[in-house]
């Protein structure tokens, strides 16, 4: 009396992909949204810090500014030269930038 007929749906052939045609276009927006930008900034950091040289100012994450005395090509490390007194050792995956020439100066 109070409780209505339940009847089975009959629901299209052409529904039953559709979560798996969601399920792709979702991975493709992960893919050029999130995956290829990091994949690209990686890369980009890979190159800088394979590029840098004695004489170079350098910015680190830490935010300390500095020019490079000395590279260590068999471990992972700088030297950094903070001012005249006070030189720093770092890895050089904290060198988030390289500076122009004279940035420290005109500081």
């Amino acid at each position: 009396m109070f409780i209505a007929n339940a009847y089975a749906s009959t629901a299209p052939a052409g529904d039953a992909f559709s979560p798996l045609i969601m399920l792709v276009v979702f991975g493709l927006i992960f893919y050029f949204m999130i995956l290829r930008p990091q994949n690209k900034r990686v890369k980009e950091h890979k190159s800088l810090v394979e590029s840098l040289s004695k004489g170079d100012e350098v910015l680190t994450s830490g935010g300390l500014v500095g020019k490079v005395v000395k590279v260590s090509a068999d471990h992972d490390y700088l030297v950094v030269a903070l001012n005249d007194n006070n030189e720093v050792t770092i890895k050089k995956d904290f060198v988030s930038a390289v500076l122009p020439k004279g940035s420290i100066q005109s500081l």
